[in-house]
């Protein structure tokens, strides 16, 4: 009886799910399959699923195995490869070195003229990484969670016991994250025209399109194929033009999404509320939870400033990308038709996309992308391409949401004319102004500054007080 008292947690939480995931507790494989986002009975991805839990529980481990996502993507797509043909790709490309043309009449910015095709898979392992970079902060925190919770319940007595266990269990809750990231991701793959379509950088400044998805937009569509073909060139070379040009966009936007994604924590005591209400056995119950949000806590204060700031960056990134590709566009006649289709299909989102957003906390489309677009037609129209792309040269030029909404002073910037002092020019003016009333001041330039900001001849009798000391 000693014995078994004295049994190592992590011995019994790992006995316990290998029976579970044998089918001999109440959560068996395919349940567990279908809690983690995968529909049907595809025999492939519950055998892959077994290997990556089985791995997880035989080397438990501190970070995520996001080798399963990776692995569970390319079974998603796999199920549904789509297929192009060497007419679709030989169209493809002479669209791209017309649209390449035009799009030098719109703007300088970059070199990209190359446009690649990547099938569906070669899409979801090109752009994983990212997806990972922006989802592990709410992995780890999902991870940290289980062991929280572990430990709330155990008596101190026994802490040091459970310590194997909640490797064990970091390890298995990162794995089964990992796993639906790569379910969403495969689900991802199937639905996107292009490298620029999410409005992230997934590619850097590559530029590439999923011909085999170009169906999806031109169904029911009443548009000539090669006119769609163009646009999405245009479009496409657009955004990996401006990310080419821009080397510090995509450090900015990696960087806003950590600063909002790491603010992201499970709430244990939700937790525990959870697992009284859930039914192990039911696994559309806890598919609906992890697809809800019901682990994710309401935003901060931080957080929510921190996607105030991310969706204005998104924002006016897919809305310089609109303007050039409509000004880029204007010799085809239905262009209007094929934009406002792609903005319908922006706004709406696909499953996946629904799917992705719960999954890591974060909205994946800018909500200001109209307004966007439009500040970006007013300054090109007051100012022209060159000055307005001039905007993009550093972040500190980079406009703001209240610029979004009235572009009065930027377009003043832009055209040298006057306007109100920014709050760096105050903040110098008010050290200028400090450093002379405290009688400080820097020979030379100091004084002509001081004497400039004198209106009653007080810094000339100072200097005639100085000449006479010195005789």
């Amino acid at each position: 009886m000693a014995d078994e008292h004295e049994k190592d947690p992590a011995d019994e939480l790992r006995e316990m799910i290998q029976r579970m995931l044998g089918g001999e507790g109440e959560l068996d494989l395919q349940s567990l399959a279908q809690a983690a986002g995968m529909q049907g009975g595809n025999a492939d991805a519950f055998a892959g699923l077994m290997q990556h839990l089985q791995s997880a529980l035989t080397n438990p481990s501190e970070d995520i195995d996001w080798s399963a996502g990776v692995k569970q993507a390319q079974r998603v797509v796999q199920q549904n490869p789509g297929s192009v043909s060497a007419e679709d790709r030989e169209a493809t490309q002479e669209a791209a070195r017309l649209a390449a043309l035009w799009l030098d009449e719109q703007t300088q910015l970059g070199t990209v003229d190359r446009l690649e095709h990547l099938s569906r898979q070669q899409w979801a392992e090109a752009t994983f990484p990212v997806w990972q970079e922006m989802s592990e902060p709410v992995a780890a925190s999902i991870a940290k969670a289980l062991t929280d919770a572990m430990s709330e319940m155990t008596p101190e007595s026994e802490a040091e016991m459970v310590q194997g266990a909640g490797r064990l269990l970091r390890s298995v809750g990162g794995t089964l994250f990992a796993v639906q990231l790569g379910q969403v991701v495969g689900q991802l793959a199937g639905e996107v025209l292009s490298g620029g379509d999410i409005g992230f950088p997934l590619l850097d400044d590559r530029a590439a399109v999923i011909t085999a998805n170009l169906p999806q937009l031109t169904d029911g569509l009443e548009v000539p194929d090669d006119q769609i073909r163009i646009w999405l060139a245009l479009r496409e070379l657009a955004h990996a033009r401006l990310f080419h040009h821009a080397k510090w966009l995509r450090l900015e936007v990696m960087s806003e999404i950590r600063s909002y994604a790491e603010g992201i924590h499970v709430d244990v005591r939700a937790l525990d509320d959870l697992a009284m209400q859930v039914d192990p056995a039911n696994p559309q119950q806890i598919q609906e939870l992890l697809r809800n949000g019901s682990l994710i806590p309401p935003r901060t204060k931080e957080q929510e400033d921190a996607l105030a700031s991310l969706e204005t960056t998104l924002a006016l990134i897919e809305g310089w990308v609109d303007c050039v590709t409509q000004q880029a566009a204007a010799r085809l006649p239905k262009q209007a038709a094929i934009a406002e289709a792609v903005r319908r299909r922006r706004a709406t989102g696909g499953p996946a996309e629904k799917a992705l957003s719960t999954l890591v906390g974060l909205e994946i489309r800018p909500r200001r992308l109209r307004e966007a677009s439009e500040f970006w037609q007013r300054v090109t129209s007051e100012v022209g391409a060159e000055k307005r792309d001039s905007l993009w040269e550093s972040f500190d030029l980079v406009p703001t949401a209240e610029d979004i909404d009235d572009p009065a002073r930027i377009i003043a910037q832009l055209k040298g004319e006057a306007a109100d002092l920014d709050e760096i020019d105050i903040a110098l003016r008010q050290l200028f102004d400090e450093e002379a009333d405290g009688g400080e001041h820097i020979e030379g330039a100091g004084d002509s500054e001081k004497g400039s900001d004198d209106g009653n001849g007080e810094a000339r009798d100072d200097e005639q007080e100085g000449g006479s000391t010195s005789d």
